[in-house]
């Protein structure tokens, strides 16, 4: 049997992707699927791991990106086209995400998405799911194989919002590399890919840490770390490259690390984008596990 709260989830991501144009409230939304606006918003953010207010403006901004790019609508069409009341306000939050002003972003020709739209597994029912992963073990993390590519692709989408200025066709060519290599991990809910790491031996760092959305809130990060761990780089200083502090553009992958130990480091620049280097040192880790 479904859960409830997947099928309504399900339908306010429908309705969302129906009305990328309009103006998209959450008092809106609320009613549109019959739903007090209190409960949706916790619903969505228990659901998704993420705000529906920096859902939609992900998903406007990301159709304004590739209008931008691949059509020669002027910028003030575009900002009403993805529910903006002026070219100002479009302009204002499309800097604040893209870090580039509308006109440049064009310039450049380069897309790549803030956010996809999210796709939900509605034949979860909430507590057995979770119930499930928390009974998982690090023993239950498999390196990946090629057959694990198309969903690993798909898991990589619905995840995007961890990864600024992501390019697929890179990405795909390096997954296969990282398979190859023997440096790709997943974790599966039954046939759901619910986790893919990807890393690097030497130096240690996490090149990908992906969770799908309806089970962010169930630990598999720290899970896949403690696989890493203990299994293929013990001993070793890991790094992961996220968003700098404070930049919009992150929904929480920022905080996620520091939850799991990880200490800022040096700004970087990757692809034309601002981050900054965080690093999970061996002395940080024994903390963790004896604490």
């Amino acid at each position: 049997m479904a859960d409830q709260s997947v099928a309504c989830i399900t339908a306010v991501l429908d309705y969302i992707e129906n009305h990328l144009d309009s103006k998209l409230g959450l008092e809106r939304i609320a009613e549109a699927v019959h739903y007090s606006k209190y409960h949706l918003h916790r619903l969505f953010a228990e659901t998704t791991g993420m705000t529906i207010h920096d859902y939609v403006q992900r998903r406007q901004l990301t159709e304004g990106a590739k209008l931008l790019v691949f059509s020669h609508k002027p910028v003030i069409e575009i900002a009403f086209i993805c529910g903006y009341e002026s070219q100002q306000s479009f302009s204002s939050a499309f800097k604040a995400m893209y870090k580039l002003p509308p006109a440049e972003y064009r310039d450049r020709g380069n897309f790549y998405p803030l956010q996809l739209p999210f796709t939900l597994h509605e034949k979860l029912h909430e507590k057995s799911y979770r119930k499930r992963v928390k009974e998982l073990t690090i023993q239950d993390i498999h390196l990946a194989k090629k057959g694990d590519i198309s969903d690993w692709m798909e898991l990589m989408r619905l995840v995007i919002d961890g990864y600024p200025a992501m390019n697929e066709a890179d990405y795909l060519a390096g997954l296969e590399e990282r398979i190859a290599e023997k440096r790709a991990l997943v974790l599966r809910d039954g046939r759901i890919l619910i986790g893919a790491m990807a890393f690097t031996a030497s130096p240690g760092s996490i090149d990908f840490l992906g969770v799908h959305p309806q089970y962010r809130c169930c630990g598999v990060q720290k899970l896949f770390l403690d696989a890493l761990l203990e299994i293929y780089l013990p001993g070793q200083e890991i790094s992961m490259t996220t968003y700098r502090k404070q930049d919009k553009a992150d929904t929480g992958h920022r905080d996620m690390l520091l939850q799991l130990g990880f200490a800022e480091k040096e700004l970087l620049t990757e692809f034309g984008y601002p981050t900054q280097r965080l690093v999970l040192s061996p002395k940080n880790q024994k903390e963790i596990n004896h604490g």
